[in-house]
């Protein structure tokens, strides 16, 4: 299991903007569907990376939390489904459906959005204030998969409410670390730093 921390872009950038089907309705959702919102919550994830698996049910949870307090929030799974099968769009709805999911979660086949984003894996965090500026990127919270830490959602949750409470965030912001994003062959981005 290979271990790959976020890109870390650069906070203030803009929300690049993004057209997905989302896997459970096949209705397109674009950037601009949040522009009546305070917040905006981008998570690239995917079904099969137990880093993911470790989370999902705390972002979930964060969804429901925030979302009645006019937050937007979506999903993107960019795996290459060739590659990974358990993370095509059906194995995504399941897992959407399986944990209650009220936001959209989108499929990105040709890989084009991650690559905007600067993703790396899975699960990687992208928090943007009401100008759509990046306020917060990287991890959820310490928990990984064996290190015996529970999952809070600790350094989400409190980037969000300093956004909301207009506190300035955490200059410390910590890389999110997961499954590398499957890139389709010759697809791979090369991100300058």
């Amino acid at each position: 299991m290979s271990l790959t921390p976020s890109t870390m872009m650069e906070l203030g950038t803009q929300a690049p903007e993004f057209a997905l089907p989302d896997v459970r309705t096949g209705e397109t959702v674009r950037l601009s569907d949040f522009a009546d919102k305070d917040a905006l919550l981008v998570v690239f994830m995917c079904a099969h990376c137990p880093y993911v698996k470790l989370v999902e049910s705390e972002l979930a949870a964060i969804g429901r939390d925030y979302l009645p307090r006019n937050m937007g929030m979506v999903a993107i799974s960019a795996n290459d489904a060739e590659s990974v099968p358990e993370d095509a769009p059906p194995k995504l709805k399941e897992q959407a459906e399986r944990l209650g999911f009220v936001f959209p979660y989108l499929y990105d086949e040709t890989q084009q959005t991650a690559k905007a984003y600067h993703a790396a894996c899975t699960p990687d965090i992208f928090l943007f204030n009401a100008q759509r500026e990046l306020v917060y990127r990287g991890q959820l919270d310490d928990a990984r998969p064996g290190n015996g830490k529970p999952v809070t959602g600790r350094d989400l949750r409190a980037a969000i409410e300093c956004l909301y409470e207009g506190r300035p965030l955490p200059a410390q912001q910590f890389p999110s670390t997961g499954c590398n994003i499957k890139w389709k062959p010759g697809n791979e981005p090369v991100y300058s730093g």
